[in-house]
């Protein structure tokens, strides 16, 4: 395993103000994955420049592992946060942050391998907005062009 780049990268960009709420809207209201679009961020910075089939392996790569890992545990969170059913409070929000964990541990893998399979730098930087364009375009057809103007003006 390589020494990680994008983890600590990726972890100060979204401490940024305004950087989580937009990353949280883009996947909760546009379908994007947040992992993927820090990648895409990422390597515009460090002058790793991917060519479309570099993108769309990375896409394949976040699906599988979202569709896997990812999604089943924000459900999980999700569900143990509104279950009122499911027992005392105090419990439910143990078991929560429990899940929360593996969460982020499970985010923190998936850019793991997005790093390992990131081309190597030797370009100049790319703009922040153009990066999320073409990722976004890989991604989905859905352009939330608005929301994706903003990250790359709040990550620049």
């Amino acid at each position: 395993m390589t020494r990680e780049a994008l983890w600590p990268w990726a972890l100060d960009v979204y401490a940024r103000p305004g950087v989580e709420a937009l990353l949280l809207e883009l996947q909760d209201a546009h379908g994007q994955c947040v992992p993927y679009l820090l990648w895409s961020l990422w390597m515009a910075a460090a002058g790793r420049l991917p060519d479309e089939p570099a993108l769309a392996s990375g896409a394949a790569l976040a699906r599988a592992w979202q569709d896997a890992a990812i999604a089943p545990l924000r459900r999980m969170r999700r569900d143990l946060k509104v279950a009122s059913k499911l027992g005392p409070a105090a419990a439910r929000e143990q078991l929560r942050h429990g899940v929360k964990r593996l969460e982020l541990d499970a985010e923190r893998m998936l850019l793991q391998m997005l790093e390992e399979a990131s081309p190597a730098p030797g370009g100049a930087p790319e703009p922040a907005l153009a990066a999320l364009d073409r990722a976004a375009r890989v991604w989905s057809s859905a352009m939330p062009a608005p929301q994706l103007a903003s990250l790359a003006a709040l990550t620049a």
